[in-house]
């Protein structure tokens, strides 16, 4: 039997000259949802075994006893199984584990996208995709997992933005931000979930409360004024992505 080498430590090096260090597990555990072999095939294809060992299952069910009978340390999830909807998967692995799931689908309407995340979907990916674009994703998922992340950060820094979470303190290129404190709390939860898409509804939920979760106008006035205080070019942003019709993403190189 060959040992597991178990997680590795991974040196991030960003186009800014920071740098970040985190564990990933070695090789990483997948389990994937998905009834179409050619993507079975073509993933398996894609990776090493020294980089991925894949568990795959062909519908819902059988899914879900791999998810709790191998701890994966990813799921990689169809929308459109065979025997039950992948949505309704997805919601009841949410009911017992946290473990990061990423949905794979031909689905590309916004509405799609917003349920699965909504429903608890840590990132999508709409077919076609290359395997870089997937890999890219793992990694951030894996970042915002237990199993992928160090202790909570007391502080975010990425392309000449600073955020001093303990201090509630902004600066851009050295240059204090004056935010207020409703764009303080959006700007924080966003780079606290660096990479990942947060819907309008979580945004609105998490900063204004239940009440305003359909109130996506409140949102772009927000997030509008926040572009225009740390955007040179707010119409082309470098640190917060649009995802139309679905929500806002924190970038990171």
């Amino acid at each position: 039997m060959v040992a597991d080498p178990g997680p590795r430590l991974v040196m991030v090096h960003y186009r800014d000259d920071s740098r970040e260090e985190w564990w990933m597990p070695q090789p990483i555990r997948f389990v994937i949802i998905e009834d179409e072999a050619p993507i079975r095939r073509f993933l398996k294809a894609s990776t090493t075994p020294e980089e991925a060992e894949w568990h795959e299952a062909e519908d819902g069910a059988e899914g879900s006893r791999l998810v709790a009978k191998k701890n994966p340390d990813i799921v990689l999830l169809d929308l459109g199984l065979p025997d039950l909807d992948g949505l309704d998967l997805l919601k009841s692995l949410r009911e017992w584990t946290d473990v990061p799931v990423i949905v794979v689908t031909a689905r590309g309407q916004e509405r799609d996208k917003v349920l699965a995340l909504d429903a608890g979907a840590d990132d999508y990916v709409t077919k076609p995709f290359s395997i870089a674009e997937l890999m890219a994703r793992v990694r951030v998922a894996l970042r915002h997992s237990k199993k992928g992340q160090q202790p909570t950060e007391a502080a975010f820094d990425s392309r000449g933005l600073k955020i001093d979470f303990e201090a509630r303190l902004v600066s851009l290129d050295g240059e204090e931000v004056r935010l207020t404190p409703t764009e303080y709390r959006l700007l924080a939860l966003l780079a606290r979930h660096a990479g990942k898409v947060l819907t309008h509804r979580y945004l609105l939920t998490e900063v204004w409360g239940p009440a305003y979760d359909d109130s996506t106008h409140v949102l772009r006035v927000h997030m509008g004024s926040i572009r225009q205080k740390l955007e040179r070019d707010p119409s082309h942003p470098r640190f917060i992505r649009t995802e139309t019709g679905v929500g806002y993403r924190m970038l990171v190189d």
